[in-house]
């Protein structure tokens, strides 16, 4: 019986393993599509103008046309749109058939309250998925979306490692304090990411375009009236952004000082585990994070040098995707040491 668990249990797992890869390649296809302004690519939810698919012959087009005429038909931004939401449907279904297995074996010690959380959390994207669209890219949805896709991939992270079998090395007592504070570096890291969503759904990516901080006079333009509120004035659309340019500038240098901040904190933990431990297993996942978050800098640097090309753009939503995770690996690692 113990051998029958156990290869069920490995189903599960290869099952929240695909899901993992496939909330991967949804963030992508989120961060393309964002960037690619194709937000609004299909005017409707959760077809296309209609269709199941993108309109593209001319009777297709005109028939869209004439169903949405403020929205002209633009089949690769519509492709986009709709290829993301393919994608982000077959997760949808692999959540859904996890949290059901994991239901079924809750007698066999499978965790349940995890993924039943995974499958709320994922529901709750498809009505932000639908809001963005209706409430033609209001950025707290935008930015809450961007969250919940992350969140998402996050806690399939978590329950991947809680269905490891494998036990933390558990001779390095002088890192014990140390999985506080990398909890903390998950509320900043998320903090931080959080206002880059807010950044990138306000158009604010490319306002400041020098370094360290900003251009010169940003300091003047500073303003955090209007700059952060999150229930903006109606506007028909808020596509291409809403908000003047010093609450631009106010939120793009609010998000580099943020970086800053984020990555002060996590290399002073990254310099502590490497310092303080005495397996190799602590000490090479903190060299992870440090291999994801001078990654994460340099592509931070590099949308600025070289302004917001669409590779690098989307590398560094990537790219926190998985600092994200290496950290939450840290994380998760101390605290089951214990």
């Amino acid at each position: 019986m113990g051998k029958f668990s156990t290869n069920r249990n490995v189903v599960i797992r290869r099952l929240v393993f695909v899901s993992i890869l496939l909330a991967l390649v949804v963030v992508v296809l989120g961060a393309y599509t964002r960037l690619t302004h194709a937000g609004l690519g299909c005017p409707d939810w959760p077809g296309c103008y209609g269709f199941i698919d993108v309109p593209e012959t001319a009777e297709q087009i005109s028939v869209a046309e004439n169903a949405f005429p403020e929205r002209p038909v633009e089949p690769a931004k519509a492709w986009n749109e709709m290829i993301h939401r393919y994608f982000a449907g077959t997760l949808g279904l692999l959540i859904l058939g996890i949290a059901f297995l994991s239901l079924k074996r809750r007698r066999e010690g499978q965790p349940v309250i995890l993924p039943l959380l995974i499958l709320g959390i994922v529901i709750f994207q498809a009505a932000l998925g639908m809001w963005t669209v209706t409430m033609k890219l209001m950025p707290v949805v935008v930015m809450a979306h961007l969250l919940g896709g992350f969140t998402t991939l996050c806690l399939l992270f978590l329950l991947y490692m809680r269905l490891d079998p494998n036990r933390m090395p558990r001779d390095d007592w002088q890192i014990k304090k140390y999985s506080k504070y990398a909890m903390l570096g998950i509320l900043i890291l998320g903090a931080q990411i959080a206002l880059g969503g807010w950044t990138s759904s306000n158009y604010a990516a490319l306002t400041c375009t020098e370094l360290p901080i900003c251009q010169s006079g940003w300091v003047d333009q500073l303003t955090f009236e209007e700059s952060f509120d999150l229930i903006p004035p109606k506007r028909e659309t808020y596509e291409f952004g809403h908000l003047g340019h010093n609450e631009r500038v106010t939120i793009h240098v609010v998000h580099r000082l943020g970086a800053i901040i984020t990555s002060i904190y996590l290399a002073w933990l990254i310099l502590m585990i490497l310092i303080k431990s005495q397996t190799e297993f602590f000490r090479n996942s903190a060299k992870l994070i440090a291999v994801a978050l001078v990654a994460q800098v340099s592509l931070g640097i590099s949308n600025i040098w070289f302004s917001l090309p669409l590779s690098v753009a989307v590398s560094h939503n990537i790219v926190a995707a998985l600092l994200m995770l290496t950290l939450i690996r840290l994380t998760y690692s101390l605290k089951r040491r214990i």
